[in-house]
């Protein structure tokens, strides 16, 4: 009886040695955390997987993290001593991505051509299969009973507007006047954690690019079926403008793709499977840089921009190898004391002067040309420390792509005091012009004029106020220069001025129809009342304003698609939307003659380019911040557009 006492306790002794011997961390995790995000870290019924998605945080922040919660996201808050999370963040940082730590399941799927293709699944359905195979390419497959056919992709969307040289306008045929009424949504993709997207997505290959801050979704064009996700931690202490989840897409060249970071760094991904090829700072956050927007791919080059014109920060135009990650030049957008174009800052503001390159330029490959936008001064609504015009400013810049070299700029409104960057999207197009072909630079600015250039040196050829509610000028003159009115200024009292601090029109995107002649832009019949007030001492991560800016009492903004003529600027039609007008829809035009666009009341729309008559429309219910994009995907043209959390593709429905 003693031997079997004995026995039967040094059995139950040996059964418990694996609790014993458990890493205290793991025993942490089990019973604070895997009931919502699962024993493994891969999720649960009441939380997302977290396996890869803690390594950008530091201890420190992975413990305020735990302890804090994400309460808005549904993680409760959880109060663990120092005891317990020295061990629990141990634990964590051992969890690796699922990718990562699993041993790759290679299957053999053989096409409906005769052959066969090996590799992992990475994602599938029931018509649909993601296969990346041993040369790091993916394969998007569709099931033809017991094989499978590839898809074929033959008209990308590879940059922020399609066309390098900015115009979001397509020679796909598919959705015309006839059938847009059948337009349709096919697929959903949501973006976890995500609000206003104000991303476009980019299409290559059959793959579509979707971004949020320092996240980058790989998904399969055709069925919004994610394939791959890469994302880094956000950056704590950033300026204001910059503590949220804007990224506004990617850029992609061969088997890369681009984007923008948070803290103004720039990073190369591999386009088929997400692994982070390079990372190159911009520049140093702590002097309130950040960045949002879509770089831009420019031969061998990807050139991009940062943000910080509220926040004093210098601004600067940076290109780098697309290869390696090296920076090959710079173009700083407000010369050094003692510079040429210096004198155009009087006063102590050349410090912290702003103009920022935050939004996506444009690239004439005839030219080999970058056009670049650039953004208002610092102290924006207070100039006493910044006479003069303040170059450059918002302007329009003209750089050699391979260089950096300045070949000519235009500023739109020099000695800046409300506000208004030039960066609305710069299109390059070349049309007869009085009886000649002429290669042209357009502009709808947000100060409320639009322009026609000659790219080739800058030459203005036409400009012509194309919003009604517009005061501080009475034109431009024959200098090129705004002719401004008087007591336009921010003042103590406050000043009302036409247009508003948001512009006659913004960074959402116009298009232009060459069949049409007409320039296609969104727009804002608004004002501001401008409040001037002393801006202080710069400080980093602060705001360096200068004074405010309200509605006035008592208006009624509206939001109208315009039409302008390119050749007159005259208004051919106004498309008025009923609301508030707070929405930052853009455009896209066809070449079957119809213009889509987000219109204010949250409805997806397609109206006739011509007459400006709608024809469709399907509701979203989100307030845009983004603009549509077409593509073809297996011999079918897809509409798509960011609304709210969604990407959302349209087409034609039988």
């Amino acid at each position: 009886m003693r031997v079997s006492t004995f026995l039967f306790t040094a059995l139950l002794l040996t059964l418990n040695l694996p609790a014993q011997d458990a890493d205290p961390g793991r025993l942490v995790f089990e019973g604070r955390c895997a009931r919502c995000h699962g024993a493994d870290g891969n999720g649960g019924e009441l939380g997302p997987a977290i396996r890869g998605r803690l390594a950008g945080r530091t201890n420190e922040q992975l413990a305020t993290l735990i302890r804090a919660g994400l309460p808005g996201q549904g993680m409760p808050p959880s109060q663990i001593g120092d005891a317990e999370m020295e061990p629990l963040t141990r634990f964590l940082r051992g969890l690796q991505p699922r990718e990562a730590r699993r041993e790759a399941v290679r299957e053999k799927l053989p096409t409906t051509d005769g052959k066969t293709l090996e590799g992992e699944i990475l994602n599938q359905g029931f018509d649909d299969v993601q296969l990346l195979t041993g040369d790091n390419r993916v394969h998007l497959l569709r099931r033809a009973g017991k094989r499978f056919r590839e898809v074929t992709s033959s008209t990308d969307w590879p940059g922020y507007n399609g066309d390098p040289g900015g115009n979001r306008y397509t020679t796909l045929s598919e959705i015309t006047k006839a059938n847009v009424a059948r337009l349709g949504p096919k697929w959903i993709f949501t973006l976890p954690n995500a609000a206003r997207l104000q991303v476009t997505p980019v299409v290559v290959g059959g793959l579509m690019y979707v971004t949020v801050a320092n996240e980058c979704y790989a998904l399969d064009a055709g069925t919004g079926r994610q394939i791959w996700h890469y994302r880094r931690a956000p950056t704590p202490g950033l300026p204001s403008a910059a503590a949220g989840s804007t990224n506004r897409g990617v850029a992609t060249a061969g088997d890369r793709v681009f984007m923008s970071t948070d803290h103004a760094h720039l990073i190369a991904l591999n386009r088929f499977t997400g692994e982070l090829v390079w990372d190159s700072e911009m520049a140093d956050w702590h002097l309130n840089y950040f960045s949002t927007s879509a770089p831009l791919a420019v031969g061998n080059l990807v050139v991009a921009g940062t943000g910080g014109g509220e926040h004093g920060s210098r601004g600067f135009l940076a290109a780098f190898d697309q290869g390696t990650g090296k920076e090959v030049w710079r173009f700083w957008t407000v010369p050094k004391p003692g510079e040429p174009a210096a004198e155009t800052w009087q006063g102590t503001g050349i410090e912290h002067p702003g103009a920022p390159t935050w939004f996506t330029g444009t690239y004439d490959a005839q030219l080999d040309t970058v056009y670049w936008p650039t953004g208002n001064p610092s102290a924006e609504y207070n100039g006493d420390d910044r006479l003069g015009d303040n170059l450059y400013s918002d302007c329009i810049l003209a750089l050699d792509a391979k260089t950096g070299r300045l070949k000519w700029h235009y500023q739109t409104t020099p000695h800046d005091l409300w506000d208004w960057d030039a960066t609305e999207t710069p299109v390059v197009l070349d049309t007869a012009w009085e009886g000649r072909k002429r290669q042209l630079l357009i502009q709808a600015n947000r100060n409320g004029f639009f322009y026609v250039f000659d790219r080739t040196d800058g030459k203005l050829l036409l400009a012509k106020p194309f919003v009604t509610n517009l005061n501080w000028a009475s034109g431009i003159g024959a200098d090129g220069r705004p002719v401004k009115l008087p007591n336009m200024e921010p003042s103590a009292a406050g000043t009302k001025v036409c247009p508003s601090q948001d512009g006659a029109t913004n960074w959402f995107s116009p298009s232009f129809n060459p069949a049409t002649g007409l320039f296609y832009v969104q727009t804002f019949e608004k004002c501001s009342v401008y409040t001037k007030r002393d801006p202080g001492p710069w400080q980093a991560g602060k705001e360096y304003l200068g004074g405010s800016q309200r509605r006035p009492e008592g208006e009624k903004p509206q939001r109208i698609l315009k039409a302008i003529d390119i050749k007159t600027g005259r208004i051919a039609w106004n498309l008025a939307q009923p609301g508030p007008a707070e929405s930052w829809g853009g455009t896209l035009s066809t070449e079957t003659g119809l213009v889509i666009f987000g219109e204010e009341g949250g409805a997806l729309m397609a109206a006739d380019a011509v007459s400006g008559k709608p024809l469709w429309s399907f509701q979203t219910n989100q307030l845009w911040k983004a603009s549509p994009m077409t593509y073809q995907f297996d011999g079918k043209q897809y509409v798509a557009v960011a609304a709210g959390p969604n990407i959302i593709a349209f087409g034609i429905l039988p």
